[in-house]
């Protein structure tokens, strides 16, 4: 049996790997789970580590193996898969989600974001959304957009899905960010810097990767969840 913090730990990992190849440092675990140090995170990991469901490789850097993930999760080590909620289409009420009271947040809903060809900014607030509590940090405030486009496709975020965002103004290579070009072109893209350059990378072979010069594009925030409506 996982604690929370294990489980999340272990989510992370297996997400970023099979997205980057690689898993992710010990700073980004930490931010990740809301963690004021690193030692917190060796905990965890010697956790996982005894617990067989993680190796961790000698002599390599940032080099964490999956070995298993729990019975109690739907889907085996594979292709990465964002944690989705199952909602209902704005305008609908929100039965599909089915949480207790103190169990769901209420976030401002953003407007629309591009995922794909580009489109003016962000829009004002148009109303709020219930959202899983577990799904927002204690840390920082948070909205949510609506997606348009499909160029995250193979980060598994879809045309009309929501994703909820975590406001802050600095990113790490292979985070997925709002992205602000030229103070006029929100989009969402993984994130990469290359010395003074950032390159935004779709998940679609379809589009290409743009670079920019640093002072061209602002972080508006980080995804830290989604939720997919039917």
């Amino acid at each position: 049996m996982l604690t929370k913090k294990q489980l999340q730990l272990l989510e992370f990992i297996h997400a970023r790997t099979q997205v980057d190849g690689v898993s992710p440092s010990f700073d980004e675990m930490k931010e990740a789970l809301d963690l004021r140090s690193k030692s917190g995170i060796h905990r965890l990991i010697t956790a996982l580590d005894e617990r067989g469901f993680i190796r961790r490789l000698a002599h390599r850097a940032r080099a964490i193996e999956i070995i298993r993930m729990p019975e109690s999760m739907s889907s085996p080590v594979r292709g990465f898969e964002p944690r989705v909620i199952k909602g209902s289409r704005p305008g609908r009420p929100q039965e599909a989600i089915d949480l207790d009271e103190s169990e769901i947040r209420s976030l401002p809903m953003m407007g629309r974001i591009a995922a794909g060809v580009p489109i003016s900014a962000i829009e004002v607030y148009s109303r709020n959304i219930a959202v899983p509590s577990a799904m927002v940090s204690n840390s920082g405030e948070h909205y949510a957009l609506e997606v348009k486009g499909d160029s995250m496709i193979e980060a598994g975020i879809n045309d009309g899905d929501v994703v909820v965002i975590r406001e802050t103004s600095t990113a790490q290579t292979g985070d997925i960010v709002v992205a602000l070009v030229d103070d006029h072109e929100a989009t969402l893209k993984r994130f990469r810097r290359n010395g003074s350059a950032i390159a935004l990378e779709a998940a679609n072979p379809a589009y290409e990767t743009r670079v920019f010069c640093d002072d061209q594009v602002k972080v508006q925030g980080k995804l830290v969840g989604l939720i997919r409506t039917y």
